[in-house]
C-alpha cells in the first residue's frame, strides 16, 4: 500500500545521505595532492617511480605524475597537506608540453612560501597571501626542478617534466 508520508521520509532521508556523503565521495576521488578544489590540475594520473637524481627522495605525493600535455595553462596549488603540515605542492610532478605556462597558485595555509628553480631560472616572492599567483611559461624540453626555500629540508618541493 503506498503511503506519501514514508515516500516523502524516504526521499527526504535519502537526500540527506546524498548531500551528506558528497564531500566524502568528492575526497576519494581527488587527485591525492592534499586538498582538492578547481586550481588543482586535471589529467590523467600515473605512478612515478623516478626520483629525479634525488630531488624527489622522501617526498609526499611524489609517488604520482599528472600528465597535463594537453593544456596550455596549468595550475599547481602552493600550500598543500604534506610533508608533516601544509608543505607541499599539489600536484609534485607535473608533465606538460613546450610552451606551457604554469602557474603556481597559493592556498594561504602553511606559513609563507616561494618557488624557485633550483637551476635558477625562475624565483616568485616569499608570500602566504592566499590566492597569490606566480606563472612562468616552460619553452623548452627538460626536466625543471623547483622548491619552497624556507620549507625545502621539509620536502616542499616539486618538478615540471616539459616534452
Amino acid at each position: 500500500m503506498y503511503d506519501e508520508r514514508t515516500s516523502r521520509r524516504h526521499l527526504l532521508r535519502g537526500v540527506a545521505v546524498t548531500t551528506a556523503a558528497g564531500p566524502l565521495v568528492a575526497g576519494c576521488i581527488g587527485d591525492g595532492g592534499g586538498t582538492n578544489d578547481a586550481a588543482t590540475p586535471r589529467g590523467d594520473t600515473e605512478p612515478n617511480d623516478r626520483t629525479f637524481d634525488g630531488w624527489l627522495d622522501g617526498v609526499e605525493g611524489a609517488d604520482s605524475l599528472v600528465d597535463r600535455t594537453d593544456a596550455s595553462d596549468v595550475r599547481v596549488r602552493v600550500g598543500t597537506e604534506g610533508n608533516g603540515g601544509y608543505f607541499a605542492f599539489a600536484p609534485v610532478v607535473l608533465r606538460v608540453s613546450s610552451g606551457t605556462t604554469v602557474t603556481w597558485e597559493w592556498t594561504g595555509v602553511g606559513s609563507a612560501h616561494n618557488v624557485v628553480a633550483k637551476d635558477g631560472s625562475f624565483r616568485s616572492e616569499l608570500t602566504g597571501d592566499e590566492g597569490t599567483t606566480f606563472s612562468h611559461e616552460f619553452d623548452a624540453s627538460g626536466v625543471a626542478k623547483y622548491a619552497c626555500l624556507p620549507h625545502r629540508s621539509l620536502g616542499m618541493k616539486g618538478v615540471v617534466v616539459v616534452e
